[in-house]
């Protein structure tokens, strides 16, 4: 575990950062051996986030494992954060629509973060799933969202990519990266080349506030085994006309597009 904590709030969620990657109850010696926090910063984080209910204890195996209050701390963000809810109707129509696996994402500290998935009438085994989070600069909606943020952003962003090369297709360096990026800003839409998972490709596109600013960003995946790129491309007219109309609501009702606070308006910058 890479240590990026600022303070004990960002320790602690370094912690629960960790925890939550096994994916299963791990043992603090699993997670002492993986950690970069000293023996003694490790084990008063543990006991603080289960105090508080973000991590739960099994005293007879004694493992940790993410608490139940982060089910309700998740429910209330994806309810107030995610573009999930609002999205809902327009996924499930374009699904039924076209039956292939279409997928909703947002960007999370440079990489995607799979909101919601709706699987195809021949469901294929993948990465992706919703809460899942995975690489930008090698998956279609990561492209996609990448392609449309302000340059510091961006390359914040790109800071935070590991490049490694996943399939034969990864684009691997920054530079090659960068030059994808301004193809997909000049066509409109991405695809991922089986450069995230072999066998797997995608079209995506971005999800754009009326005023240009990034929401998110949705696919259409399948398997090289039983669909063609062209094919996708075909679905692109419904795939943008559901990114427009998920835009449409999220301006309407969660992410409206409001002016910064002036500079000297200390008040409301800080709202």
């Amino acid at each position: 575990m890479r240590g990026t904590g600022d303070g004990t709030v960002g320790k602690a969620l370094d912690v629960l950062d960790h925890v939550a990657g096994f994916a299963r109850p791990v043992r603090f010696a699993e997670l002492l051996a993986t950690s970069t926090y000293p023996k003694a910063t490790l084990y008063r984080m543990l006991q603080t986030l289960t105090s508080t209910g973000l991590l739960s204890y099994d005293e007879d195996r004694h493992t940790y494992a993410p608490g139940v209050r982060l089910v309700r701390l998740a429910h209330a963000a994806w309810a107030q954060s995610s573009l999930a809810p609002i999205a809902r109707p327009h996924l499930d129509l374009l699904s039924r629509d076209i039956g292939e696996t279409v997928h909703l994402a947002q960007l999370d500290a440079g990489q995607v973060l799979y909101v919601d998935k709706r699987n195809a009438v021949r469901p294929v085994e993948m990465f992706s799933e919703a809460g899942k989070v995975g690489p930008a600069y090698c998956t279609g909606v990561g492209k996609a969202m990448l392609a449309y943020l302000p340059e510091d952003q961006l390359a914040d962003a790109l800071s935070r990519q590991s490049f490694h090369r996943h399939t034969a297709q990864t684009l691997d360096t920054p530079e090659a990266l960068r030059a994808e990026l301004a193809a997909i800003r000049q066509r409109g839409h991405a695809y991922d080349r089986e450069e995230h998972e072999d066998g797997i490709i995608c079209i995506a596109v971005p999800i754009l506030s009326p005023t240009g600013r990034l929401l998110g960003a949705m696919s259409v995946t399948g398997t090289t085994r039983h669909i063609s790129m062209p094919k996708l491309e075909s679905y692109l007219p419904r795939l943008r006309d559901a990114a427009k109309a998920i835009a449409s609501d999220a301006a309407d009702w969660r992410f409206p597009d409001t002016p910064s606070p002036a500079r000297g308006d200390a008040r409301a910058a800080s709202h």
